[in-house]
């Protein structure tokens, strides 16, 4: 048996990587939640309450990938080589 937190990460990688969404699809969890084995792991967790969770892992890695995004271009513009102006 996974613990939950697997199961929550796991959902919100394998949709980010799929859909590149940020906004999580009830359908898509819900399917997610019944064929990854979370009912059958943990049966009193609610569909809703999962989609609660995954959303909220969601959020935080779309916003550290941003963060990443946005440091990498500010070390690309600080290492660019101004370029001098050619005479032609």
């Amino acid at each position: 048996m996974r613990k939950l937190n697997e199961y929550v990460e796991m959902a919100a990688a394998e949709y980010w990587q799929e859909t590149g969404k940020d906004e999580m699809d009830s359908l898509w969890l819900a399917e997610f939640f019944q064929d990854g084995g979370v009912m059958d792991d943990y049966p009193r967790l609610g569909v809703v309450e999962f989609y609660a969770l995954v959303q909220k892992a969601l959020t935080l890695e779309v916003e550290q990938a941003e963060k990443l995004a946005r440091l990498q271009l500010e070390i690309a513009m600080r290492n660019a080589k101004p370029q001098g102006k050619s005479s032609c």
